[in-house]
């Protein structure tokens, strides 16, 4: 059983301005795991999920959810995905949350309410296709601070994206764009931390779109939702 890892949900703080582009579209769509529309032949196990996990989302909620293999995992990249799942019976519609370390290429792990959409669940393990697609979420980006984020050390998580994410940039003022690096349990982290006060971000899609905000300030263990959503 893999190790799970949850995050209490906070209110919701109001931002400034947002702004949605796809003016540094990159020409790989993936941002280093599977592009959207590829479909990928594989196999299905299931465990008992509990919507936390690799990705430091919360449990509870909807349990139509998987694991992703670590290879396509790819350092938590494929966090908030959504994918279709095709097997023997039927079909499901799940997002990854977590990581199934001994996966390989090709193999999900879902959830139990999951596989018993698209097979027997005495079968245990079974062939199936699963195509990577945009989420059906409402309302806009939603930006999460770590617990113990401050001025001098700050972590954030995207949530309720509609795309992969596959870029998180910060700067203040004037200045220039500057990458933050992105850890395996999905959160970006800029170990300089972000200052006291008002800072911009710009997060970049699997497909290149970008969302630009505007914080008032870093949080601690608290969310704040975005002025925009990717198309």
């Amino acid at each position: 059983m893999r190790s799970l890892r949850s995050q209490s949900r906070s209110l919701l703080l109001p931002l400034a301005a947002a702004f949605l582009a796809c003016g540094a579209c990159s020409n790989d769509p993936s941002g280093g795991g599977t592009p959207l529309g590829e479909e990928v032949k594989g196999i299905a196990t299931f465990y008992d999920a509990t919507g936390a996990g690799n990705c430091s989302y919360e449990a509870g909620g909807d349990l139509m959810v998987a694991a992703m293999n670590t290879p396509q995992y790819d350092d938590s990249a494929a966090c908030g995905m959504c994918v279709d799942v095709q097997g023997p019976k039927g079909n499901v519609r799940v997002r990854i949350v977590d990581r199934c370390p001994e996966c390989d290429t090709g193999h999900l792990d879902l959830s139990r309410e999951a596989f018993a959409k698209i097979a027997d669940m005495q079968a245990g393990r079974v062939n199936i296709t699963w195509t990577p697609v945009s989420c059906d979420v409402a309302g806009n980006l939603e930006y999460h601070f770590k617990n113990g984020s401050n001025a001098w050390w700050t972590a954030i998580q995207v949530r309720n994206h509609r795309l992969p994410i596959k870029k998180l940039e910060w700067k203040r003022g004037t200045g220039g764009w500057n990458d933050v690096p992105r850890e395996d349990y999905n959160y970006f982290v800029n170990g300089n931390g972000m200052g006291d006060g008002s800072f911009q971000l710009r997060v970049t899609a699997s497909d290149g779109q970008q969302v630009e905000d505007t914080l008032q300030k870093v949080l601690d263990d608290d969310s704040v939702e975005g002025s925009s959503q990717f198309r």
